[in-house]
């Protein structure tokens, strides 16, 4: 059984024997390509949450309604990577053998394999949904195979051609398009066909690893990210994709990329926090 944390996310401090969702960070950026600082990212979504109420207009739903259990930051080693993703596995290896949902807070985009890890091997048939700015598809960065920018090919690597399925892409070599084309599923710019893919995956029960890498957002929504890419969605959009792919059997889930000091206005946290709590809202529904 996990210890509650000293400071959680507003509205999920339910005990964790009755929790159905789990929330832990992962404080971790130390393969960032541009600018550094999601490491941050957890700790101020929490702090910066009770500048929220608990209850949704947009679902009509509220938080003090869910059992939602925030577990805080994972102590990680800045140095190793791998390192790193093994304890991010472990823990959410231990949320998914009592019978929750992980859902992480990173932390730079890499921390989703770490979880992803652990989702995989207690459902072999996952499926991923990805909405980022970035294909993360390189085969590597400079040399490493574990950077953000690599994340989703090493996912695939795990489960193979087809059984990824990408949302809003709008960067990426060469290489990583002619790569997306030939083994996932890529709709780029906007959500377009998300509605179809997520009535299918649900009409299957397949479960559904979501990842949500907050530079899908257009900057000028949410500048305060490592690598911005103009051109993205935007945040009623975003909300609306959310409760399509919540419909889903989703058996884990993360929120990423958010580097609060690069938005000293503080915008780019708040709206990260509202992300958060309208997915939190929406899988709790489901479940």
């Amino acid at each position: 059984m996990l210890a509650p944390n000293v400071e959680t996310f507003i509205g999920c401090d339910a005990p964790y024997e009755e929790a159905g969702i789990v929330l832990f960070g992962a404080p971790f950026d130390s393969t960032t390509s541009f600018r550094p600082g999601a490491r941050f990212g957890s700790a101020a979504m929490r702090h910066e949450s009770f500048g929220l109420e608990t209850y949704s207009p947009y679902q009509d739903r509220d938080l003090e309604d869910c059992a939602v259990f925030d577990s805080g930051d994972l102590e990680l080693c800045f140095g190793s990577s791998e390192q790193a993703l093994a304890d991010i596995e472990e823990r959410a290896e231990q949320i998914l053998s009592d019978g929750k949902l992980p859902l992480l807070i990173g932390g730079e985009h890499l921390v989703t394999l770490g979880a992803f890890r652990a989702v995989q091997k207690r459902f072999p048939d996952v499926e991923i949904i990805h909405f980022d700015a970035h294909a993360d598809l390189r085969q590597d960065y400079l040399g490493a195979e574990l950077s953000h920018a690599c994340v989703i090919r090493r996912c695939h690597e795990l489960i193979g051609d087809g059984k990824i399925h990408q949302f809003c892409i709008r960067s990426g070599c060469r290489e990583e398009f002619q790569f997306a084309k030939e083994h996932t599923n890529l709709h780029p710019f906007r959500f377009d066909g998300l509605e179809e893919t997520a009535a299918e995956l649900a009409r299957r029960g397949t479960p559904v690893y979501f990842t949500i890498d907050l530079d899908c957002l257009d900057p000028s929504v949410f500048p305060g990210t490592g690598t911005p890419e103009a051109g993205g969605v935007t945040f009623p959009e975003l909300l609306r994709a959310m409760e399509q792919v919540a419909a889903c059997n989703v058996v884990g889930a993360d929120v990423n990329e958010l580097a609060p000091m690069l938005d000293a206005s503080g915008v780019s946290t708040a709206t990260a926090c509202k992300v958060l709590r309208e997915l939190l809202l929406a899988l709790s529904a489901k479940r």
